[in-house]
């Protein structure tokens, strides 16, 4: 912000940066706790985990409308410039990833019922797997955005491509799975639903992720940074 500015104005908005970031933060924290309740609710069969997922979307929704009412309220009375802009409108947007993130969790939960229906299927350990890597990443996504860390937020989207081998493989198991066994048919689809909505978890995640890096520095993250390096000869 320009320093001949009062310096009450400038602490002013420095503390409503600060409350936006705890705001992302916290809202941050709620999904991750989503996610990985999502997960074990499909993973133990359990519907009343299941049900507590679906309830607490509102939390994360809510937490968003306050994310959007204070970004509104600080570019219509402060007019931020230069790095106090790109924090706003980079807390807005991490702000409705999340809210993806949890309606995803959501999905995900909601299937538990239908699982349940059915014998417990074998891949669903594979699809288990595929989670926990999606909370690892969103984690280190969220560190990333606590720290200011570009250099997390590139490895965040580069362990991105882990997820989408785990999709890939999970489901062509699935796609064998139904073919060899008819009867497997909608509790495989159910699975593979599931897989999908992680993987778009993934996306959404290195969304977050590119926004802290363009946050950071200043510039957007470029394809070629995403790949891991290569030693030389």
């Amino acid at each position: 912000m320009n320093g001949s500015l009062p310096s009450h104005i400038v602490r002013a908005y420095s503390d409503e940066l600060n409350a936006l970031s705890d705001e992302i933060a916290r809202m941050g924290g709620l999904c991750e706790s989503q996610v990985a309740d999502c997960i074990t609710a499909v993973s133990r069969r359990d519907p009343q985990l299941a049900d507590a997922v679906v309830a607490g979307d509102l939390q994360v929704d809510e937490s968003e409308t306050a994310v959007e009412k204070r970004v509104i309220r600080m570019l219509a009375l402060r007019q931020p410039m230069a790095s106090d802009l790109r924090a706003t409108i980079a807390a807005y947007r991490i702000a409705g990833d999340l809210e993806r993130i949890g309606d995803l969790a959501k999905n995900i939960a909601r299937r538990t019922h239908e699982l349940n229906k059915a014998q417990p299927l074998e891949l669903t350990r594979s699809a288990e797997r595929m989670g926990r890597l999606v909370v690892t990443n969103l984690h280190r996504a969220l560190d990333a955005f606590s720290a200011g860390s570009s250099e997390e937020s590139i490895a965040v989207c580069r362990a991105d491509e882990e997820v989408d081998e785990h999709y890939n493989s999970l489901f062509r198991e699935l796609l064998t799975f139904m073919i060899e066994d008819p009867s497997t048919i909608t509790a495989s689809a159910h699975l593979l639903f599931v897989a999908k909505n992680l993987e778009r978890i993934g996306d959404h995640t290195t969304n977050i992720a590119e926004m802290i890096h363009y946050l950071v520095t200043g510039n957007e993250l470029r394809r070629e940074m995403r790949r891991e390096p290569t030693e030389a000869g």
